[in-house]
């Protein structure tokens, strides 16, 4: 079958299904069912697609029309420059979280060369560690995580970016952890989205992600509380705090902060304009 009939097949069958972006998540799907680095390149439209590439392609369809997410079928994902595995282990890594890493970048700009500690609460597929480690090459980093799952995934992501000899993994609640004093940088995307808000999400997120990296509490504020109070009281002077927040949750985060010994506050929207991460400073 010719690559382009079958797209325009594959498009009706996500576009039923309710898929927001059809035509989008088609030609990925079909780009990663006949990848083979013995083929030659060829337009996509224009290829003939092997009866074993027709089949991945049906069952990726499959997949996705049961509104599995793009990133797990293809296993991968990234927010700026690294390419990470994801899996239904852990939170999948998405754009707006990119907004963390550039706040963290304008916060430690002057110390792109230092030596710094850097810790990442709640890490997740690790993907906010190995972006900031990238972009601060001689920082070390400490990822904090209470799921057993997802502290293996992010581990497996350190080994294959080459970064496992920079980062200490500490396997349980920030709550317990003891590291606070020693970083000159903390950054999470913790969970956030009010409790009864969660069955309303897009599928793609209420039936695929960890409930424990979206679940905030009855206002979403939950994990803030936690990590500003012990923050307040653990980390160093001049030490900067970054954390990804919903979108209407910039007053009460702010409130949280000024309220804890927290000063320069800044905060950065994401693409679609939206209040996405506040970042200060612990006096």
């Amino acid at each position: 079958m010719i690559a382009s009939d079958l797209l325009r097949q594959a498009i009706i069958q996500l576009a039923e299904a309710g898929v927001p972006s059809p035509q989008h998540d088609a030609k990925q799907l079909l780009l990663a069912a006949v990848s083979d680095p013995n083929q030659t390149p060829l337009a996509l439209d224009q290829m003939v697609i092997s009866r074993d590439a027709l089949t991945r392609y049906e069952a990726f369809l499959a997949r996705r029309s049961k509104r599995e997410p793009l990133q797990h079928i293809l296993q991968t994902a990234s927010i700026m420059h690294l390419d990470l595995k994801t899996d239904a282990r852990a939170l999948i890594p998405r754009d707006d979280s990119a907004e963390v890493i550039v706040v963290a970048m304008q916060r430690l700009s002057a110390r792109k060369t230092d030596p710094i500690v850097i810790a990442d609460l709640g890490t997740g597929s690790g993907v906010l560690l190995a972006e900031c480690l990238h972009a601060f090459e001689k920082a070390s980093g400490i990822a904090v995580e209470a799921s057993a799952d997802a502290m293996s995934l992010a581990a497996e992501n350190f080994e294959q970016l080459g970064l496992s000899e920079r980062v200490s993994l500490f396997q349980g609640s920030w709550m317990d952890w003891s590291g606070w004093g020693a970083c000159d940088l903390i950054v999470s995307n913790p969970p956030y989205i009010e409790s009864d808000v969660i069955a309303t999400l897009a599928p793609e997120v209420r039936d695929y992600d960890p409930l424990s990296a979206l679940d905030g509490g009855p206002d979403g504020l939950n994990a803030y509380r936690e990590i500003i109070a012990a923050g307040s009281v653990q980390m160093k002077a001049g030490a900067h705090l970054v954390l990804e927040i919903g979108y209407d949750q910039r007053r009460a985060v702010a409130a949280l902060l000024e309220a804890s010994n927290f000063t320069d506050l800044a905060f950065q929207q994401d693409l679609g304009g939206n209040d996405r991460v506040i970042a200060a400073t612990k006096t």
